[in-house]
């Protein structure tokens, strides 16, 4: 069993940032060490981390890597490729692919391709829809990360709309349930409005007023209610309105039972951005106001937000083509989501331990994952060296995922990802992926 020690770290871990040193044994931690102590015992190989931040491996609770039956945008590989270029050591899948994971065969499948193909760890959703609300109590609870609400349609129309059926998948999960809040009426309303005006494609600049802010608090709102009304463990996704913080506690994971997630795009993006990268930054749900976009990020510095997730979706750059109802909705984001929300540190939006608890711990925490998410001896050793003095620029020839683009082309990053340790392998270091690495799938404590 092969060890390292990766010593000169500025570790972050727990609310705390110190110099030190970690000892990797195998696929495991074995030892974090404070200062400038030596290992208790040997080692056979050293890696100087010196001025370099080392942190747990950031955790995605939200990604759509299109497979099966969508991979000519991305696949399993691809995409965990990207993952692991951006320190992304474990990741949830969500199941609008082809077919939808909507069947215990389906899900069955997935877990077994990803064995073969996953760089990094992996687990995924159970689609919930109107009909099939009796397998939620024969799913795996050791492996099974959640059960996927569609409360509004997005890519691949997996909305549930019958608030009969929405009380069963409430009652009945026995994981937690997953949301996308939107409230499908709202938005048919509001594309009425404007293809009554004869505008068969209205600009990208009016997803927003069609994707509204109406529509999310509404579907959030009665999430919340069916959740009370049931003691429904709900997490409720990538939130992109101010006004729908009000509806969480700004309590610790601990003490509640609903919690919320943003995702990178919303914390980045504004309305006003649509006219440098249209369609490109268009996602369901929409980008919205920087008011939004300023009172997600303020919201990171308390418990009213408890992670951060990507949302990561990749569609071939031809889909994106049009306006606000033709292009496809999804951004490609994995690879970019440590070192973009590392600009919010160096811009002073939050700090480097709100960062690690949003992106590490809090996942690990929320889903009760087994061994992961901090840096503490017995744990696996999904580890991340971030250079956070570093200036690099975006470019395509850079970009892992299969889809081949991202909005973050041309930008110039001020921190880079130097190593990715996915149980205890490094699977990322100077610029190449291990693509013959392979994940583990994520266990549970349930």
């Amino acid at each position: 069993m092969k060890s390292t020690w990766i010593h000169n770290a500025i570790i972050v871990n727990e609310g705390r940032t110190f110099k030190g040193s970690v000892i990797i044994d195998g696929e495991f931690i074995s030892e974090v060490i404070e200062g400038d102590q030596h290992p208790s015992h040997p080692y056979d190989s050293t890696i100087d981390a010196k001025g370099c931040y080392l942190i747990p491996g950031i955790i995605d609770d939200h990604v759509h890597f299109r497979d099966p039956g969508l991979t000519q945008k991305a696949d399993m590989l691809s995409e965990t490729a990207a993952a692991a270029a951006g320190g992304v050591t474990s990741f949830m899948d969500m199941p609008n692919c082809i077919p939808q994971t909507t069947t215990l065969e389906a899900l069955e499948n997935k877990f077994t391709d990803a064995a073969n193909k996953c760089i990094v760890n992996y687990s995924f959703y159970f689609g919930a829809t109107n009909n099939n609300t009796e397998l939620l109590t024969k799913l795996d609870k050791k492996h099974v990360c959640g059960v996927k609400v569609f409360m509004g349609a997005s890519t691949g129309n997996m909305l549930v709309d019958r608030v009969d059926s929405l009380k069963r998948i409430f009652t009945e999960s026995p994981i937690l349930i997953a949301a996308h809040c939107e409230d499908q009426n709202i938005i048919r309303e509001n594309t009425e409005f404007f293809t009554r005006r004869h505008i068969e494609d209205p600009d990208i600049s009016c997803h927003p007023a069609i994707r509204s802010e109406e529509a999310c608090y509404h579907s959030s709102a009665l999430a919340i209610k069916l959740a009370k009304e049931t003691g429904a463990r709900l997490h409720i996704l990538h939130i992109s309105t101010a006004n729908e913080l009000s509806l969480f506690e700004d309590k610790s994971i601990k003490e509640k039972r609903i919690t919320a997630e943003a995702c990178v795009p919303h914390l980045l993006f504004c309305d006003r951005d649509y006219t440098t990268f249209g369609a490109r930054i268009k996602c369901n749900p929409s980008i919205k106001t920087p008011e939004d976009r300023d009172a997600l990020r303020k919201a990171l510095s308390g418990n009213r937000i408890d992670v951060i997730g990507t949302d990561h979706a990749p569609h071939l750059l031809h889909e994106k083509e049009g306006g606000a109802l033709k292009a496809v909705s999804g951004i490609p984001f994995i690879q970019f989501s440590l070192v973009s929300i590392f600009e919010l540190v160096k811009d002073g939006i939050l700090t480097i331990e709100q960062l690690v608890q949003k992106m590490c711990h809090a996942p690990a925490e929320l889903y009760n994952i087994e061994k992961r998410g901090y840096i503490r001896p017995g744990y696996r050793a999904d580890l991340v060296i971030l250079n956070p003095k570093c200036e690099w620029e975006v470019t395509a020839d850079c970009i892992e995922s299969k889809c081949g683009w991202s909005p973050m082309e041309g930008k110039i990053f001020h921190s880079r990802i130097e190593k990715t340790f996915v149980n205890g392998t490094v699977v990322y270091e100077n610029g190449t992926v291990n693509k013959n690495n392979r994940g583990q799938a994520l266990v549970f404590e349930r």
